[in-house]
């Protein structure tokens, strides 16, 4: 225990001597934070789509949807309830309109039609435009009916009820994104210490290598909750995002997606023999990533002939757990899947890096 400490030490001193790669660490997520806070904390939505659900087929419900369907900026849809709905929860639909059978007979009494409509309500757009926008068709569909107000009575149904933010969005996947390259890049360090011949070196004497490589992935995971913390707390005092999540859960997801991206970096370097190499084959496999896994805008935008890509990308579930459990936003999976796949890829890069791994 006294040499593994001895090493743990040895490899934080080392850390901070290295200006570069503390500046990757910490300072780089940090300006992600401040760029992305500052162009999303404010932006909205340029398309939505609508869903709507009906229970029969008359002439005014069908100048209803055509005149829903007439706003540029609206994707309408029509469905059953059931369908419709989930769509809203996974995030497919902006609102749901659920359209009742219109009485003639209470139109013309002046009794008001219940519009029920359904909408995520830790989306901020929908409270601000979506909704004020329904509104308003409807009133000018009273005035071509009847020229009385009333007629329609909308009643939000709100199916969250925490505001978000795009921002609150963005930070939970720049928190991935950095536990990402704290795994991938970290595994670069080791693989210095192998190609100046460290590694030979130390095995001639009593320390087993074991140490040195576990020694710096307890490190990886420290510093892995570090920028946890920093990230968080900036984008709670700086832009106000609220951590819904409980902090406990939070650091477990922290620590899987840092053993589990390790796992991969080492792996990687596993199959090249120099840090150049290993450099290169890290950097091939990240970009993707960073773009293809919804870490800046979800991945319901992207193309459905990428989508079995993003299904099999690890930080597309590190992201997703991250974003249920920070900021309760709606996610594409539920937190069993996220963290099972991510179990998966632990396991299996790891059995794949001690397959493959060479000391020397």
């Amino acid at each position: 225990m006294t040499i593994f400490k001895e090493m743990f030490i040895a490899n934080v001193k080392e850390l901070i001597r290295d200006r570069d790669g503390l500046f990757w660490l910490l300072a780089f997520p940090v300006i992600f934070i401040f760029i992305f806070g500052i162009v999303f904390s404010g932006t909205d939505e340029s398309t939505f789509n609508i869903g709507i659900v009906t229970q029969s087929e008359n002439i005014m419900i069908k100048q209803m949807i055509e005149g829903i369907s007439d706003i540029q900026t609206f994707n309408v849809t029509q469905g059953t309830e059931e369908d419709e709905l989930q769509a809203l929860e996974r995030g497919d639909r902006s609102l749901v309109l659920m359209v009742p059978d219109i009485d003639f007979n209470k139109v013309s009494q002046g009794q008001p039609i219940e519009i029920p409509v359904y909408y995520d309500a830790s989306q901020s757009t929908t409270n601000q435009v979506l909704l004020p926008v329904i509104g308003q068709i409807f009133s000018q569909m009273e005035d071509m009916i009847t020229g009385q107000v009333r007629i329609f009575e909308i009643q939000p149904q709100p199916m969250q009820t925490k505001e978000l933010t795009d921002f609150d969005y963005i930070l939970p996947g720049i928190l991935a994104m950095s536990l990402m390259q704290l795994g991938l890049f970290g595994s670069l360090q080791f693989m210095n210490l192998r190609e100046q011949k460290i590694i030979r070196g130390l095995g001639v004497t009593p320390l087993p290598r074991s140490t040195i490589l576990s020694s710096e992935i307890l490190l990886r995971v420290i510093v892995s909750l570090v920028q946890t913390f920093i990230i968080v707390a900036i984008g709670k005092l700086v832009f106000g995002v609220t951590i819904v999540g409980n902090i406990l859960v939070l650091c477990g997801i922290v620590i899987l997606g840092a053993l589990t991206f390790t796992a991969l970096g080492y792996m990687l370097i596993a199959f090249s023999k120099t840090s150049e190499a290993g450099r290169g084959i890290i950097q091939v496999v990240q970009f993707p990533m960073m773009f293809l896994s919804g870490t800046f805008f979800p991945i319901t935008m992207m193309p459905k002939y990428i989508q079995p890509v993003v299904k099999a990308i690890p930080l597309t579930y590190l992201g997703d757990a991250l974003r249920h459990v920070m900021v309760g936003a709606t996610a594409s999976y539920n937190l069993l899947t996220d963290l099972g796949i991510l179990t998966a890829w632990l396991v299996v890069t790891l059995v794949l890096a001690i397959r493959f791994w060479k000391w020397e």
